[in-house]
């Protein structure tokens, strides 16, 4: 939010007011300055405000290496601690440069040349260089999907070889082009950690987060908050603005509301959607809309019986009712989702037709696929907020008395948010809730890293697995022609849809409360939200 510019002076009340007319101060009282952007895509200001902020969250990171992890309360504050090769805009998925100041690439796409920003620290007070790079993408590259779920999916054998040319310059040899390859490494779990760092620490490196970003780690109390400091040597000059950030976990959305307007948190998220008309009303708080690159879904797992069969899982897609969902549970801040990934990213098929609430169909699916009086079957509900899901278990709820029409009889499982991710990822759901924000506003980003069969053991939940999908999210990811992409990912998720490993439910517009006198607080569609140039004193 960009303040306006105003005096302040201590002065009789009626020339006060008179001098104070379409003009701002900042909370401290100090002159508020316009933001100005640099030529990294951030923003600086002129002064700095100092202070603390507390951020208030539905769970606690699983991982504080982003390297080792998929799930956004991490990448929440190891956006803050790392910086990654290229930057994201501030709201948007547009390329800037990070720690790399410019980049080329060969005609054929298998060479990229990188030349790296001079001077940056990690905050132990080691170089930042060429080195480190090639450090850190080897370690990635060594280890397995299960260890580096996102190295795995974004890239996963194609990088071939990543060599230091110079200090600052270097370079990454591809076996096959990878056409968002420059978006990818601007994505979180790409954050470039210190070499020296991770050797002292080693297995448990991600309780002992090292990078080159604006704030430093301070502190985590499991289940409870994570305290990060200013970085008093950050390369940007006067950021960042604010000296101290904890991120609080409190589990529930009400509680997490009522400790933000009893000032015992400054920032939130995971806001209900019917939460919002009070919150506007608060003229101590203010409300913040991420922009919408997310869907939530519940997952078919088609290797187990019987969604291994596809009429049963396109029976399960007929008995939803989407929008009941949304009236209910997203007071209007949603559209029902029909493709993998939201309308607004390249390469959408708005072609593809949806499967309508029917449940005489369902039934009729059911009986086809020898299950005329239904089945039982688990149905996983999420344990923690999160901006596509803000209330999983009464979702799950809905869906099972959706299921119940049918003759679908659907037990609700849960569990701990860390163990929920990792035995959904294993396979041993029969169905599960879950979502995507989008990393990069690729759609290789959703349709490859969540529904190809090389992503399976990472990102692929459902376990989906068709051939002639593959080849065509393959060929689209190696297409230098954004149209030919755009057209293959098209014809794939027109495949998708009639395989149906999901029961795509929405696409939402999710919402942030805070103090009313927070300012340049920019929540980024990614999820990922960089706090440098946000200003706040208590």
């Amino acid at each position: 939010m960009r303040q306006r510019k105003g005096i302040w002076a201590v002065v009789f009340l009626l020339v006060l007011s008179l001098a104070l007319v379409g003009c701002a101060k900042d909370k401290a009282g100090n002159d508020a300055k316009e933001p100005k952007d640099n030529d990294d895509g951030k923003s600086t200001e002129e002064t700095a405000s100092g202070g603390q902020l507390v951020f208030g969250r539905g769970g606690d990171s699983t991982s504080l290496d982003p390297a080792t992890t998929t799930e956004g309360e991490a990448f929440k504050v190891t956006q803050n601690l790392y910086e990654t090769l290229i930057n994201f805009g501030p709201q948007d998925t547009e390329i800037h440069p990070g720690l790399a100041t410019e980049w080329e690439q060969s005609e054929d796409g298998l060479k990229h040349t990188l030349k790296l920003r001079e001077g940056v620290k990690f905050h132990d007070g080691t170089d930042f260089n060429a080195d480190a790079v090639v450090f850190n993408f080897e370690r990635w590259k060594s280890g397995t999907g299960e260890e580096f779920p996102y190295y795995s999916s974004q890239f996963g054998d194609r990088i071939a070889e990543v060599k230091a040319v110079d200090e600052y310059t270097v370079e990454f040899t591809l076996t096959a082009p990878i056409a968002p390859f420059y978006k990818n490494l601007a994505m979180s779990p790409f954050g470039i950690a210190s070499p020296a760092a991770v050797e002292q620490h080693g297995e448990n490196f991600f309780k002992n987060p090292v990078g080159t970003g604006p704030f430093k780690f301070k502190e985590w109390k499991e289940n409870d908050r994570i305290t990060i400091v200013k970085n008093e040597e950050y390369w940007q000059e006067g950021l960042p603005k604010l000296d101290e950030v904890i991120f609080r976990v409190i589990p529930e959305n009400s509680a997490r509301l009522n400790a933000l307007m009893s000032g015992e948190v400054d920032l939130i998220d995971g806001v209900n959607f019917s939460d919002k008309e009070t919150i506007d009303g608060n003229p101590d708080l203010q409300v913040f809309e991420r922009p919408s690159l997310n869907i939530g879904y519940l997952g078919l797992t088609s290797t187990r019986k019987p969604l291994d069969n596809k009429l049963v899982r396109q029976a399960l897609n007929y008995a939803v009712n989407k929008q009941a969902l949304i009236d209910a549970f997203y007071a209007g801040a949603a559209e029902p989702a029909i493709n993998p990934m939201p309308p607004v990213v390249a390469g959408y098929n708005p072609d593809v037709k949806d499967y309508d609430y029917n449940p005489a169909k369902a039934k009729e699916l059911l009986a086809e696929a020898g299950y005329p009086d239904g089945f039982e079957m688990e149905l996983w509900a999420m344990p923690v907020p999160r901006p596509y899901m803000p209330e999983g278990q009464k979702v799950a709820e809905a869906l099972q008395n959706m299921f119940a029409e049918i003759g679908v009889k659907a037990e609700i499982v849960t569990y701990e948010w860390g163990t929920y991710l990792d035995k959904a990822a294993n396979g041993e759901a029969d169905t599960f809730l879950l979502g995507w924000t989008g990393d990069n506003g690729d759609a290789d980003n959703f349709l490859y890293v969540l529904l190809d069969e090389d992503s399976i053991g990472s990102n692929n939940y459902s376990y989906y697995k068709n051939a002639e999908v593959h080849e065509l999210l393959l060929k689209a990811q190696a297409s230098p022609d954004q149209a030919e992409r755009e057209e293959l990912y098209k014809q794939a998720q027109v495949i998708i849809k009639d395989d149906a490993p999901w029961i795509p439910l929405v696409h939402s517009t999710p919402l942030l409360a805070g103090r009313s006198d927070i300012s340049n607080f920019l929540p980024h569609p990614t999820g990922s939200d960089l706090l440098s140039s946000v200003e706040y004193t208590k």
